[in-house]
């Protein structure tokens, strides 16, 4: 993924206002981000913990959304999967998250979910960047760039499911 600016993050933003992109809290590491090592952008509120972001480009433009983490199960100790990198987490590592749809359907009240890595830190748990315990990852016969690959789509599928009006 390209390194992208504060500005086209924000413009990338199709589930919220101008007025609510342009107050959510983008990362200040920007500069320091593995820009080379990223499928998309993705990262939490550091304010408010049941926030997350995540902006990708879909092959046209970068499309970003706000999402919103259920709240944790303490109780959950059984391993759960990432359905946009199929790593496995215990505890709290996965979470759903949902997004406002845009447009019409958004205002209306509709969301899709998925589960997802909590921190979104899914392209560096493909690459081994970031470990999440034994067993977490499953031995694949994939390249890297396949791996990769199916990230992308799996992003671009919730992506497509928020978008479509």
């Amino acid at each position: 993924m390209r390194p992208l600016t504060e500005r086209e993050i924000r413009a990338s933003f199709v589930n919220c206002t101008k007025g609510e992109a342009k107050r959510l809290a983008v990362p200040r590491d920007l500069a320091e981000r593995p820009w080379d090592d990223l499928d998309f952008l993705g990262w939490q509120d550091p304010a408010a913990p049941e926030r997350a972001y995540l902006v990708a480009d879909d092959g046209v433009a970068f499309v970003g959304v706000a999402l919103r983490r259920a709240a944790p199960n303490a109780r959950h100790v059984r391993r759960s999967m990432c359905s946009i990198c199929l790593t496995s987490h215990t505890g709290d590592g996965v979470s759903l998250l949902t997004a406002r749809r845009a447009g019409k359907d958004g205002q209306q009240g509709n969301s899709v979910g998925a589960y997802m890595c909590t921190d979104l830190a899914c392209s560096l748990y493909l690459r081994g960047k970031k470990d999440a315990g034994p067993g977490s990852r499953l031995h694949e016969s994939l390249t890297l760039d396949q791996l990769a690959e199916r990230t992308v789509a799996n992003v671009n599928a919730f992506l497509e499911k928020v978008t479509l009006s």
